[in-house]
Parts: structure tokens; sequence; C-alpha cells
């Protein structure tokens, strides 16, 4: 069986993009310096005017950062989510590391979220703490609330 991020107590919001790699990683630039709650105001919307790296890369910065002014730095957003997309949709990438505005915190979500390679990472984010901690000490190992429950497909 393949990789199938189990979904946790802590509800983090990359559980409920899974299995949309390019969408965690979205979600992971717009987490930088800035809260759950604020991502959470834009992230619907975000994804239905542009769901895909393709349509991002492709977006009218004035537009996409318009939809990102509630979480801050809006502009540098905007710029540094097209680039990713742009980059992103080339796939000449190995890691999510090596996507412009992606750092260790989106690497680390990427490794545990799309890869299942959550053995190797030490996440520094609390909330990335928690859900690293669950996998290691609290989940069971079953799949029994994977798929069917995720919480948002409308984001997928």
């Amino acid at each position: 069986m393949s990789w199938v991020p189990p979904l946790s107590p802590h509800t983090l919001i990359q559980e409920n993009l899974w299995p949309n790699e390019w969408k965690i990683l979205v979600a992971c630039v717009l987490l930088n310096l800035t809260t759950r709650k604020q991502v959470e105001t834009v992230i619907h919307q975000l994804f239905v005017r542009w769901p895909s790296a393709h349509a991002m890369a492709h977006a009218n910065e004035l537009e996409l950062s318009e939809i990102l002014k509630p979480l801050g730095m809006y502009r540098r957003r905007a710029k540094s989510l097209k680039r990713m997309s742009q980059e992103y949709a080339l796939g000449e990438w190995k890691t999510a590391q090596d996507l412009y505005g992606c750092g260790k915190y989106a690497d680390d979500c990427w490794h545990i979220f799309c890869k299942g390679d959550w053995k190797s990472v030490t996440p520094q984010d609390r909330a990335l703490n928690l859900y690293h901690d669950w996998l290691k000490n609290g989940w069971d190992g079953s799949y029994k609330h994977s798929i069917k429950e995720r919480q948002d497909p409308s984001c997928l």
C-alpha cells in the first residue's frame, strides 16, 4: 500500500489537502509567518480561482495579491506562489526545498505528507511536531480514517 497520511487529532491543513502535493506546498508557503486561522480565510478561494500549479503560475499577480492581503506580506507571497508554481509545473526539482519559497518547513511537510518519509525528518514547527510526534507515538498504524473523512474535499 502506498503512503496515505493518516488523519490525526491535530487536523493540520495539509492532512486535508492530501493527495494533492502542489496544494500541500502552497499551504506551506501560506503558513509562513502567519497563523492557520488566517490561512483558512483565503485557501479555499485561492484554490477555486487557481486549482493547479499551471493555473497559479499564470495568475495575475495583482489579483492573487488581493486574495492574499489578509495574510500580510501579500505582494511577496504572490510572487513566491507564482514562482514556486512555475518551478513545480516544470518538474525539475527533487525535493520541496528545491522550489522557490519552500524552506525546511515545506520540505518537512513534503517528506511527511507526500512521501511518507516521516521517520527521516526532524520538524521544528510546533504544529508539525505535534503531527510527527503523534505518528511516532500515538498512531496505531491503521488507515480507518485516512481517506473517507478528509474534511474539505472542495480544496482537493
